[in-house]
């Protein structure tokens, strides 16, 4: 069930603040944001009141250590109750320090080890496809270190090859990878046959306009880049 509330994007920042304890990971989870905002304000097409809705939209939070700022905005977006933020990695709280698909409304997948969250997301489009569901858009959030996982290249160059039109990643760029890639993250993608947008992670306008640039036959990479690992927003 939805609960109502008012809160806004200006809300989000002071509904972190009721989350203490994994301050460690407060820069990886302010850098995705905006990114989070705009998509569940925007972009995607998900409530509290369809969790279960087999035509929704799946968002999946790859990048699921640091989860503050998800949290803040399923509490935004009447998923959770904000009462629910105080308790953030107590004893029995729903919110964990990683999400739980099985204990927070609107999480898809149990995520935080590294690497999963593009793989999973190819499957879930081609398992959608495969039962003729061809609505849904399936979104997955990683971080830019993450794509150092093999595993990921190989759903990157899958998703390319196959054209799979509903599938979008986004890609939080805080130049954290240690690796890194020649030709940077959107050529990456490109070479593998993905229509690629790079934008400013912190321009909700254009963050919009690239998650929304869509095409049937050719999955979607937007690079959100954002200030460096360590940076004061």
């Amino acid at each position: 069930m939805a609960i109502t509330t008012e809160l806004q994007y200006a809300d989000l920042r002071p509904l972190m603040t009721r989350m203490t304890g994994d301050e460690k990971h407060d820069s990886a989870a302010t850098s995705t944001l905006d990114v989070l905002w705009v998509l569940h304000d925007q972009v995607l097409s998900v409530s509290p009141d369809r969790v279960d809705d087999p035509r929704r939209d799946r968002f999946l939070l790859s990048k699921g250590h640091g989860p503050m700022a998800y949290y803040a905005v399923l509490a935004a977006k009447g998923f959770l109750d904000p009462s629910d933020l105080d308790r953030f990695g107590e004893f029995d709280s729903r919110l964990g320090f990683h999400p739980d698909r099985v204990l927070v409304p609107g999480v898809e997948i149990g995520s935080g080890s590294l690497g999963h969250g593009l793989p999973l997301a190819l499957g879930l489009t081609l398992g959608l496809r495969a039962q003729g569901i061809d609505e849904p858009r399936v979104v997955v959030l990683v971080g830019d270190a993450e794509l150092d996982e093999g595993s990921n290249h190989e759903a990157i160059q899958v998703a390319g090859r196959w054209g799979l039109g509903r599938l979008t990643t986004v890609v939080v760029d805080n130049r954290s990878s240690s690796t890194g890639w020649p030709g940077g993250i959107a050529d990456r993608f490109a070479r593998e046959g993905w229509a690629t947008r790079v934008v400013d992670g912190r321009d909700h306008t254009a963050l919009a306009q690239a998650l929304t640039a869509t095409s049937e036959d050719r999955p979607l990479a937007v690079v959100a880049e954002v200030e460096p690992r360590g940076g004061t927003r």
